[in-house]
């Protein structure tokens, strides 16, 4: 399955959220395994983006409707990328 990054910043609502309840992060994974998407790996980061997930999904319009649909619930903002190993940029040259 193709690979995604999507890259996370939690709005005032989400901060809130994750304070209240910090089991959510794992709550939201079992909802987006529920559109066939599969987390590979997920870091809190710091910097410019408080998250960020590696994962594999079916095809970039199955991606779209997962970033819309967490992003409509308005406690974070997404940046949802395409990725490739280096082995499968590597072999793209012939």
């Amino acid at each position: 399955m193709p690979t995604y990054i999507l890259l996370t910043n939690l709005t005032d609502e989400g901060s809130k959220t994750l304070k209240n309840n910090p089991g959510r992060v794992k709550e939201v994974n079992k909802e987006i395994e529920g559109f066939g998407v599969r987390v590979v790996a997920q870091y809190a980061a710091l910097g410019p983006y408080d998250f960020v997930n590696i994962v594999e999904g079916p095809d970039a319009q199955t991606m779209a409707r997962v970033s819309a649909e967490l992003a409509s619930r308005g406690t974070l903002r997404i940046l949802t990328m395409a990725a490739m190993s280096i082995d499968e940029f590597v072999s793209s040259f012939g």
